[in-house]
């Protein structure tokens, strides 16, 4: 196929899907590996430069072409996948109103002396690359109107475009106005930030960026990548300018008071794990660390707080070093007990601003800093390196000055000994999350046994009704602080939605005509709890039961894999997704993610996904969820969530003389068996499921009476083969 007769073929499609596809034919045309293998790699790492022929390489920037202006020179706007595949005209998104007022403001601060940029990039994340922000760090949702949780939001003087993955698709398409062009990211065709960047601007751009927003890796990457169209960096720590624009409608920041996590739940003192970290600080010849991520700082002090929705933390950082440790806080925010409980350890307090002040003189003291470069965020890593530079320009003109500490300051980058050490539980932390599943599993069955009645009742419930009855029965339980994040309640269609929030405005309302997915989680004192079922109230259609039957199955493989210690998560994740891949089904998340111990829901370092990346391997003491799922646009989801602690397996052999691992349930609460096509099931298969149906019964029962308890006994029942 010659390139006349490419652009030929591609001048004859109107929409990107039509693009698209005529890419993905070609596929098979070609010599070298196809765009599927490239997407293996993390985005901002693409070389296609390097590794395309030039025959998709061309074919490649029509299509970013066509992603930055329509065939009239518009833009191409989100729209929803149904009219994608209907290959409808794309239309300019200033035809049917005037142009976004927030981007007219963002754009006129773009030429002010003090920004001088071209493009301006807005990430989802607070200054400690938090999943769940505070409302007054919600940036990119202010900007874009966008509410989910992932995204990347990038404006140019005439353009604006938003990057989300798979999860949430469908959510965008809802959400975004016609000013934006929504990226679909890791569909093939669809460039990176960084791509469409280097594309759409004209050489030697100024792109700029809060650098308290992104790591210090992340910037790096950025900057690497723009360098290729000799675009420069901007780092723009002063100000943020979404909050320019944001003014005095942006929320106060959050000041509630922390509180103590108390010893019976923390199991370990704080003493020991500044002890902890100490030593790894002088086995790896550094004599402080920066720790900047929320649920370390608060692991590490068992501390915990409320500024964050879902998640009990708050905001500060930790400088520890071989003989001190500050914590930089709103100190409104610490009370007495509080207070105590720090002064008890040697934790000093300073100002939470003063943390940029407290980074520059350690440089000047000449400390060897290691700093997790994947999660301290750049503005902290800049102003140390900066003043390590001074530090040497000073030292070579005034050796005499007494401040300048011979031996140099330095900075080692290292992943932050806090994340594993936090990931693995000790006996008090799976035991709290224990008695918190249980707890959460009996809130569960009261609340199914209560819907259930209504459905057959014909009483009308929305999906916020729903989820609102969900938390009122968590509520009544022992130790219950929030939800450990928005429920996700999507009936029908809307279960489509990987992560789908119903709002009163616009939800649907729950049926029995077709499947309801429930996602939802508990913060307790002594534990975190997220779990997935799907129900139908009503006849499920074959192909429901199928898909339901391959999630489970996947769902059962992951429970009993029995795996060698030093294995990676992403190597279980086939197991997962087999039964779905033999009939040509799959879905666009990961498998499994780390969970913390009355902590963050989404916990790294650990996860079960086939983003082969992460390399961590699964430990005893590791909690990850087991999740598989299957999702059809416009039409139902499917999802069975339950979590799961990595222990030691009882196997009769130890080749090697290695361990060998597999997996505890945390989770009990029933998969609804009319959903089942027990055609599918092996004989283990429905064993597994009895066996898990027993415990359920065992273990929930003593805390249900009345309806809810003839409700599980109901629901707990062995099927037959």
């Amino acid at each position: 196929m010659s390139f006349r007769h490419l652009v030929r073929l591609l001048s004859q499609h109107e929409t990107q899907y039509s693009l698209l596809q005529s890419l993905k034919s070609m596929e098979a045309t070609l010599s070298r590996p196809p765009l599927s293998f490239f997407r293996r790699t993390p985005p901002l790492r693409l070389l296609f430069t390097l590794s395309l022929p030039p025959l998709l390489l061309a074919s490649r920037r029509l299509l970013v072409s066509s992603c930055a202006q329509g065939s009239d020179g518009g833009r191409f706007v989100a729209r929803p996948s149904s009219e994608l595949r209907r290959g409808i005209s794309e239309t300019s998104a200033n035809t049917s109103r005037g142009e976004d007022e927030k981007l007219i403001s963002l754009r006129q601060i773009f030429s002010r002396p003090d920004v001088a940029i071209d493009a301006y990039i807005v990430p989802s994340q607070d200054a400690h690359q938090s999943e769940f922000i505070a409302e007054c760090f919600m940036r990119r949702a202010y900007l874009t109107g966008f509410t989910g949780s992932a995204g990347t939001a990038v404006v140019t003087k005439d353009k604006a475009a938003f990057w989300t993955d798979g999860r949430y698709f469908l959510q965008a398409e809802k959400e975004l106005s016609r000013d934006w062009t929504l990226m679909r990211s890791g569909t093939p065709g669809v460039p990176t930030t960084t791509e469409w960047l280097n594309y759409i601007l004209p050489p030697g751009a100024q792109i700029g960026i809060d650098p308290f927003l992104f790591s210090f890796d992340a910037a790096e990457e950025l900057k690497q990548e723009i360098s290729k169209k000799n675009h420069q960096l901007i780092l723009l720590k002063e100000f943020n300018l979404v909050d320019e624009i944001w003014k005095e409608s942006r929320p106060e920041p959050p000041n509630k008071p922390t509180r103590v996590h108390d010893i019976k739940y923390a199991g370990a003192d704080v003493a020991s794990k500044l002890s902890y970290l100490r030593s790894q600080l002088s086995e790896n010849g550094c004599t402080a660390i920066v720790v900047s991520m929320l649920d370390e700082v608060a692991w590490l002090l068992n501390m915990r707080g409320s500024d964050v929705p879902h998640s009990p933390v708050f905001y500060g950082y930790l400088v520890v070093g071989l003989d001190q440790a500050t914590l930089f806080i709103d100190t409104r925010k610490v009370t007495k007990e509080v207070l105590t409980h720090l002064t008890s350890v040697g934790v000093q307090l300073k100002p939470y601003h003063s943390i940029l002040a407290e980074v520059e003189s350690l440089a000047l003291k000449g400390t060897k800093l290691w700093l997790d470069s994947s999660s301290v965020n750049a503005a902290i890593v800049s102003v140390f390196r900066s003043a390590c530079e001074r530090y040497s320009t000073e030292l070579n003109n005034n050796s005499s000055n007494q401040n300048i500490h011979y031996g140099g300051p330095d900075a080692v980058y290292k992943v932050s000994p806090v994340a594993l050490a936090k990931a693995v539980k000790n006996n008090a932390e799976i035991e709290g999350m224990k008695n918190a599943h249980l707890r959460d599993a009996a809130a569960l069955a009261e609340f199914w046994c209560w819907l259930e009645k209504e459905i057959e009742n014909n009483v009308t419930l929305t999906e916020v009704d729903v989820a609102d009855k969900l938390l009122e029965f968590r509520q009544k339980q022992d130790f219950f602080i929030e939800t450990s994040f928005d429920t996700i309640s999507g009936y029908g269609a809307n279960g489509a939605i990987i992560h789908y929030s119903p709002t009163p405005e616009d939800c649907s309302l729950v049926e029995s005509k077709n499947l309801f997915l429930l996602d939802s989680g508990g913060q307790y004192v002594d534990g975190t709890t997220d779990i997935t079922r799907t129900v139908h109230f009503g006849e499920p259609s074959k192909w429901q039961q199928e898909c339901f039957t391959r999630v489970l199955q996947g769902h059962i493989a992951i429970d009993e894999a029995v795996f060698p210690e030093r294995t990676p998560g992403f190597v279980l994740d086939v197991l997962a997704r087999s039964s779905l891949w033999k009939v040509g089904l799959d879905y666009r998340h990961g498998t499994g993610h780390g969970v913390g111990a009355a902590l963050n829901v989404h916990e790294g370092p650990q996860s079960i996904s086939f983003r082969f990346g992460n390399l961590t391997a699964l430990q005893k003491g590791m909690v990850v969820s087991n999740e598989p799922g299957y999702y059809e646009d416009n039409s139902f989801g499917i999802r069975i969530e339950n979590l799961l602690l990595v222990k030691e397996a009882n196997v009769p052999n130890a080749y090697g003389g290695i361990e060998y691992l597999g997996f505890e349930k945390l989770t009990f609460v029933p998969i609804q068996t009319k959903l089942v096509e027990l055609s599918l099931l092996s004989p283990g298969e429905i064993k597994w499921l009895n066996d898990y149906h027993a415990q359920v019964w065992e273990k929930v029962s003593p805390l249900l009476h009345g309806e809810a308890l003839d409700w599980l006994w109901k629901n707990t029942r062995p099927i037959l083969s």
